[in-house]
């Protein structure tokens, strides 16, 4: 296993930064802002490892956010467990199902596959909408009351905050190792041709099955600090199908199999949607702009931002990993 090199601390002590503004200057503005950067950068560097190293694309990754977020909910709401122990067990209770999974769905490949995790997302959703236990289609609601064990409701926001702060940066050098792995090897052997990779004596199965679990974990968890910060879970925002889309997007728009482009690719791909979404000409049309952007950066760019930088100037190549 490799040392961490230039590349991962810069772009880690980029994030540190961005996540110390709003501390420092006690915006909530700012606050919220970052947090959902935060959020998009999880979301799309867990992706990263199932899409980026492995090259399967799964439609419905957001599945495991929805299921993580259940989970961690349902234990505060029913149980009163405390968040970190709650979503320590939504996003293992996730990657358990992500496992059990993979062991069916990844033994298909292509469309097939991504078709696959489409219907496991939808079926998921609609289990849970018919699922009166907690909640169905209205979903479950804190009372404020909850948040007493916090501190209060503002403290219950910044500590979600400092959790989302904490798992970004888990999730970042989860990413680094993993591609500087003998597991990371192996992941990218079945990206370029897996029956080569068989051939060679890559344990595919398991490969794919174990980067398939750790895609799961850190959505699963990250699930359960939205929503525990938002108060409220329901069916159709937990395994919105859009969301996963917009996964895709940002791993593809920064750089996919790269640690610094789904960062990269989130920080944009926020931007861009929260200036369309202020504008009244464009604010419902942001996720077909975005198919538009998606559809330029496979014909024209498709190693993404990172990967096109990395190609033109071979002086940087080290820096941006």
């Amino acid at each position: 296993m490799k040392k961490p090199d230039i590349s991962l601390w810069w772009i880690t002590i980029a994030v540190i930064v961005l996540i110390v503004i709003p501390v420092v200057t006690k915006s909530p503005i700012l606050r919220e802002s970052v947090f959902l950067i935060l959020l998009y950068m999880t979301l799309a560097l867990s992706l990263n490892i199932i899409l980026g190293y492995t090259g399967y694309v799964s439609f419905g990754h957001i599945v495991y956010y929805g299921i993580g977020g259940y989970v961690t909910f349902s234990l505060i709401y029913f149980y009163g467990i405390n968040l970190i122990v709650a979503m320590i067990i939504g996003g293992l209770f996730a990657a358990a199902i992500a496992y059990s999974l993979g062991q069916a769905i990844l033994k298909l490949r292509g469309a097939y596959f991504a078709i696959a995790t489409i219907g496991v997302n939808e079926a998921v959703k609609a289990l849970v909408n018919n699922l009166d236990a907690i909640g169905g289609a209205e979903g479950l609601y804190f009372n404020i009351k909850v948040y007493n064990a916090y501190g209060g409701a503002e403290n219950a926001i910044w500590l979600s905050y400092y959790l989302m702060s904490a798992l970004i940066i888990i999730t970042l050098i989860v990413n680094w190792y993993i591609k500087k792995s003998k597991f990371g090897l192996g992941l990218m052997a079945i990206r370029e041709d897996e029956d080569a990779a068989i051939i060679l004596g890559v344990d595919t199965r398991k490969y794919k099955s174990l980067a398939y679990m750790l895609s799961a974990l850190f959505p699963g968890i990250a699930g359960g600090i939205f929503f525990f910060k938002n108060g409220n879970i329901e069916p159709e925002n937990a395994f919105h199908l859009v969301k996963s889309i917009e996964m895709i997007f940002m791993v593809m728009l920064g750089g996919f199999g790269t640690v610094t482009g789904p960062v990269l690719g989130a920080l944009v791909y926020e931007r861009i949607r929260g200036l369309l979404l202020i504008n009244p000409l464009f604010k419902n049309l942001h996720i077909a702009i975005s198919g538009v952007v998606l559809l330029l950066i496979v014909l024209f760019m498709p190693s993404g931002i990172i990967g096109y930088v990395r190609e033109k100037i071979a002086k940087i190549r080290r820096y941006i990993e």
